[in-house]
């Protein structure tokens, strides 16, 4: 190899030294990232094997039993949805830590901005009264709306609820980092702030909600967590309940921001899904940050299907520049004359236009056998009578529909499916 070199001359010499160079520093680079990032060993705990063995017999069953003894990785079809919400308060250090150790090969910090124009992470602008515990510090007094105790009547029915209304932009981010997360939840019969703060539906937990857990993040902080961590990044731009412009904040300098902030932490746009459920937001990434806009997700808030959009607008998605199509999961599930739960035409019609899909959110319904009316199995709740079903209908979203990814609050089941299926 020197020969070779030498025969060509020194320019060539100088070059293939610069070359070497640059490897040994990229490798250098990439070696003190990899020793910044924590090794997770994937522990998926004792749920997805209670579901498996809850399945009817089928092949799909004997093929995940099968798995049982594998060595599970992280796998970017398993998506964190606020973390692992299902047992810890969202949006908090813990929830995001407990939704990687159980695979989730991707994250999700919701992104609202304080009364300084900072970004944190929160599921909604206007929810610290339900997520945090704000009401019990001194900080209520600076909620846009006080708590209100509920009215009963003589028999204790709840003629008003009890209220309240507290925003991140009602508050400083430095007032933001002193208050804890809980679970999201309210007692509406409440007539105290201490009786509010409770609420949690019983197939959750409080167990994980001390005075001494829930730390908050920062859209930054959790972008540094999830390099630590090892995962990718999906952020969605929360819709502002605050007229826009804010403080002079406009929404594109609010698109903008989320981006700037990934730069900054020099996080490579192929490891972020940028998201909203306006698609306004989601046409100016990718007309303006062509990079983060190949893989911006537009969020779709359907409430039944007659909300879905039609082939047609599907395909119009497409044509302006829009490659992923996120909506809630009823909307691509359908059963058929068998009564087993196949993809919808929906599903199929976004396919035709060649959008990928990622669909949002299991383990937010309760126990499965006792549904009525829930919003996530709409369409295929004749078809769901088991615990075992959620599984059915992981393998039916991978199988059938083709999704790229599922959010779940509880990443363990998808995880747990995404190995055994080999899909990474």
């Amino acid at each position: 190899m020197r020969k070779q070199i030498a025969t060509l001359g020194l320019a060539v010499a100088i070059g293939a030294s610069a070359l070497a160079f640059a490897d040994k520093a990229a490798a250098n680079d990439e070696g003190a990232q990899a020793a910044k990032q924590e090794k997770i060993n994937v522990q998926l705990g004792p749920r997805p094997f209670f579901l498996i063995n809850d399945m009817d017999n089928s092949p799909l069953k004997r093929k995940l039993k099968q798995c049982e003894n594998k060595t599970f990785k992280p796998s970017s079809f398993s998506i964190g949805h606020r973390g692992a919400p299902l047992q810890f308060p969202e949006h908090t250090v813990e929830s995001y830590e407990a939704a990687a150790r159980m695979g989730a090969g991707v994250l999700e910090c919701d992104v609202a901005f304080t009364k300084d124009l900072e970004l944190v992470c929160r599921h909604a602008q206007n929810d610290l009264h339900t997520t945090t515990n704000i009401l019990l510090t001194p900080l209520a007094k600076k909620c846009t709306k006080p708590f209100t105790p509920a009215v009963l009547d003589e028999n204790g029915a709840v003629v008003t609820p009890a209220s309240a209304e507290c925003r991140t932009s009602d508050i400083t981010l430095a007032e933001f980092k002193t208050l804890r997360g809980k679970m999201d939840a309210s007692n509406r019969a409440a007539k105290t702030v201490e009786e509010y703060q409770g609420g949690t539906p019983d197939f959750r937990t409080d167990l994980y909600a001390g005075p001494t857990s829930g730390h908050l993040l920062t859209h930054a902080e959790s972008i540094e967590l999830f390099k630590k961590l090892g995962v990718k990044m999906t952020p969605e731009l929360k819709s502002p309940v605050v007229p826009m412009p804010f403080r002079g904040f406009t929404q594109a300098e609010y698109a903008q921001k989320l981006v700037d902030e990934y730069r900054a932490a020099g996080v490579k746009a192929k490891d972020v899904f940028p998201q909203s459920f306006d698609k306004n937001d989601v046409i100016y990434w990718v007309q303006n940050e062509p990079a983060f806009g190949r893989q911006a997700v537009y969020l779709d808030d359907a409430n039944t299907v007659a909300d879905l959009p039609t082939a047609a607008e599907l395909e119009g998605y497409r044509q302006e520049g829009i490659r992923i199509w996120a909506p809630p999961s009823f909307a691509l599930l359908d059963v058929n004359a068998k009564n087993e739960i196949v993809a919808s035409q929906a599903a199929k019609n976004a396919k035709a236009a060649g959008l990928d899909i990622i669909t949002w959110s299991l383990e937010r319904s309760g126990v499965l056998a006792n549904l009525n009316g829930d919003f996530y199995y709409q369409t295929v709740e004749n078809a769901i009578t088991r615990e075992g079903d959620l599984m059915t209908v992981i393998d039916v979203l991978a199988r059938d529909v083709g999704v790229r990814a599922i959010f779940s609050d509880w990443a363990a089941p998808v995880s747990y499916y995404a190995n055994c299926m080999n899909i990474k």
